[in-house]
């Protein structure tokens, strides 16, 4: 997946998350696009601790979108979890 992709993933994902997790407000476009993209390479490297192969190697492939976007869920949870509740929420 080149550069394009990882950015396109990156926010998709974000914005997915962001609509998942309740009550995340004030992150734009780039921050929203650094946490799909930070999720994508934490989901994908839990996914191959655990032995589920290699999930983050095709833009189209179910597995990349669940490793982005359960990556940037699991973000967003460490962040409000560590202090971040007054930025990130309301």
């Amino acid at each position: 997946m080149g550069i394009i992709g990882w950015i396109v993933l990156g926010l998709l994902a974000g914005i997915i998350a962001k609509a998942l997790f309740p009550g995340v407000v004030g992150l734009g476009v780039v921050l929203t696009t650094l946490l799909g993209i930070g999720g994508a390479l934490l989901g994908g490297l839990v996914a191959s601790l655990l032995g589920l192969g290699d999930p983050i190697d095709e833009f189209f492939d179910l597995s990349t979108w669940v490793a982005a976007i359960v990556g940037a869920i699991a973000i967003l949870w460490l962040a409000s979890a560590l202090g971040g509740r007054r930025r990130l929420l309301t």
